[in-house]
Formats: structure tokens, sequence, C-alpha cells
């Protein structure tokens, strides 16, 4: 894969992170972090660890608590192992804690307060912590304790009810959309949280909702009901706003074409050889395109059917017509665009894994600032002595921490 060549600090160099988080909407947020240059110590459970690591399509690798789940997003931390139910693992947390900037936990609320190492604790050790507590519902109401996953939330927050169409919604997203919307809206907010703490000087409390987040996401859709009393209702591939906006049939495959403006249009209806749709009065204006927009596609696939999506993308692109195809996921990684970018880094192998081990990295690049992870995915308690030794247990503490089933 093409690395992006360059030096420089990242942004948050200098800032350490404890990720106590465990699958994904957690892990995904701490993996931002450690991908601006952050220290992020994942906390885990001693012999189990991340229950990510025994997932993935690679029963190998699960087989070594190194599933590919767990591989997506924790490249660039350290791990430690710290048995939280045990006084002593209670005490070697907070001592991480009085060196550390930022704290995520996704447990279940409540569940920090009873081991006795919740916010109020945590704050009394270290008054500058950011304490971000991830978790289906958020901290307090009538459904705060209930259990969650991205299904969960999909089906709660609306998403499934407008995702396919009139025959097959309700349907879910196809990756575990309401997971990383949470982890983006949690590392969105201790960043900023961060930021406040350079002036003010004080930490933070973050309660992160998935259920709001992944609702907050869906603005237009929300505010069309809120505002204009509009119903959401599945409509497949096509663009509620306009048309012809949304995914046509070519000779080979799908093409997504988002005429949007009467310009895009009238370019789309000359482009195509059929430049009487223009005059055609079901299709003159944009509300009138809508209202008949089934028999719109019908001619815009026929004359579509003449040629290739790849075709058919190059030319209406030329024309100030936005298209694209619609690629699988291996297609899509190998767009020149993708891989040029350096948007997946690889680590050799040997580094984590008897083979090269690729990941993805995040959306977008800092200039000056190298666009790569200081380490692999950690093996679980990889670092654990090294991070006591950092934090000043010496070797005979260590040892008796491990004796003991503390770490």
């Amino acid at each position: 894969m093409t690395e992006v060549a360059a030096t420089g600090r990242k942004p948050l160099e200098g800032y350490r992170v404890l990720d106590l988080t465990n699958v994904l909407a957690g892990p995904f947020c701490a993996y931002q972090f450690a991908m601006l240059g952050a220290e992020v110590i994942k906390v885990e459970t001693p012999g189990t660890g991340d229950l990510a690591r025994v997932l993935g399509a690679d029963p190998a690798l699960t087989g070594q608590l190194m599933g590919a789940s767990f591989l997506a997003q924790n490249a660039g931390k350290r791990s430690i192992t710290i048995n939280l139910k045990h006084e002593a693992g209670k005490a070697v947390l907070r001592r991480l804690v009085e060196t550390a900037d930022v704290l995520v936990e996704n447990f279940r609320p409540g569940v920090m307060e009873r081991l006795g190492v919740g916010h109020e604790a945590l704050k009394g050790v270290n008054p500058r912590l950011i304490y971000c507590a991830i978790s289906g519902f958020g901290q307090d109401g009538p459904m705060r304790g209930s259990p969650a996953y991205d299904q969960i939330i999909q089906g709660l927050s609306g998403v499934m009810s407008i995702t396919g169409d009139s025959e097959s919604a309700p349907l879910r997203v196809g990756y575990p959309v309401a997971d990383s919307i949470g982890g983006m809206t949690a590392a969105f907010a201790i960043a900023a949280a961060l930021a406040g703490r350079e002036r003010s000087g004080e930490g933070a409390f973050i309660d992160v909702s998935m259920l709001e987040s992944t609702i907050a996401t869906m603005g237009w859709v929300v505010s069309n009901y809120l505002i204009a009393g509009q119903q959401p209702e599945p409509i497949g591939n096509d663009n509620f706003t306009a048309a012809p906006s949304g995914a046509f049939r070519t000779a080979d495959g799908l093409l997504n074409i988002a005429a949007n403006k009467q310009e895009q249009f009238e370019a789309l209806a000359g482009l195509i050889g059929r430049p009487d749709l223009v005059e055609d009065a079901r299709f003159a204006r944009r509300e009138d395109r809508k209202r008949h927009r089934q028999d719109l596609t019908i001619e815009i696939e026929r004359a579509l059917a003449i040629d290739t999506s790849a075709v058919w993308e190059a030319r209406l692109n030329a024309a100030g017509v936005p298209a694209g195809r619609v690629l699988s996921v291996p297609e899509a990684l190998d767009l020149p665009q993708v891989r040029g970018r350096g948007l997946v880094h690889t680590f050799e192998a040997g580094e984590a894994l008897d083979r090269p081990l690729p990941v993805a990295l995040s959306g977008y690049r800092f200039e000056g600032a190298a666009r790569d992870l200081p380490c692999p995915p950690p093996r679980l308690g990889q670092h654990t002595d090294d991070i006591l030794a950092d934090a000043g247990f010496s070797p005979f503490e260590v040892a008796e921490l491990k004796q003991a089933g503390a770490v």
C-alpha cells in the first residue's frame, strides 16, 4: 500500500488515554486518538480481554485472541491486563489515572461506580481527567440499564425503518453503523473537552448515548418530520430530495447519479441522447420529476443500457453530472484514489502476526504528519510489565500483583 511521506508531530502527541472498552464503539473511539498521536493504553480483563479478540472471519486468529474484529480498531495501542474486581487491581488503575488525560469506558451505567472506580472516585485522583462513558442509552432515563448492541440501536433509532424499500424495509445497515457513530461522537466530544481543559484547567464527565448519537446523524430525515411533518419512508436507492438521483441500471451494473440541479438534469438528458425528457411535462421541474420518478427511471435506464457503468461514470462526471459506480468493498479498497492516499496501513509480517496485517486508518490527513500508527494491535497483556514499570511499580511489586491475580 502507498504510504504518505511526512514528518512532524501529530496533534495529540503527549496525551495519555486509558481505553477500558470492548468490541466496537469504545475501541473505535480510542483508535481515533491512537491515530492522532496519543498514547493509548488498553486496559483488559486478564485471560479474556476485549470480546472482539474472539470475533472475526478467521478462526485461526480468534484462536490466538487476535480476532479480525479486534485487529480492525486496536492498532497503535498498548495492552495491560487489570482485574478491576481485585482491590490491588483497582489500585493499579488509580495509579494509571494519576497521569492520564482521558479515560473511556463502555460498561453499562453503574458498573464502574459499583467497582469503586467511577467518575467521582477517579476525579478525586485526577481532577483534570476527561472521563467518557459510552452506553447504549445514556447514564440516566428509563432505558439506562437495558442491553444495547448495534442492531438494537439501529432498530430503536428508526434507521432500519428507512433502510431498504417498501418491500425489504425494515432493513439493517450492512455494517455496525450505530457503534461507529457512537465511537466517533465520543471521540469528538473528548477532543472538545481536551480543548476546553486548556482554558479551564478542569476535567469533564462526558455521557455518550449511542441511541441519541445515531438519531442526531439522521438530520434531514428527522428535521423533515419535526419541522414539516413528513413521515419518513424507505425508498431504497432513491434520493428523497431530488430526481433523477439514485442508483440506475447500466449494461453491467448499478451507477449512482445525482442530477439534483435543473442544469444537471438537462445535461444528463442530452448526454444519454434524450433531450426530449427536458420538454416532457412529467419531468419539467424538480417536483414533477419526484412525482414521476419511476417513469423517469425507466427512460433513463433504457438509455444507459447501451454502455457500462464505468463508461457512463466518466462521461457524466466530465459533463458536470455527479456519478459513481456501485462497488464492492474489495473494489472500493482497490480504487487508485484510495490506494494513492494511503488509507490502508500495512504492518509487516512478524510485527504483530506471522503474516502482513493491513488496517484501515481514518478519513483525514494532517499536513506534515505521517499517516501511520506506532505499533500493531497488541497481544493480550503484551505491555503489562512495561506499563507498570512506567507507573513506578518495582519488579517485585509486579510479581506480587501477578501472583495475587490483580493483573
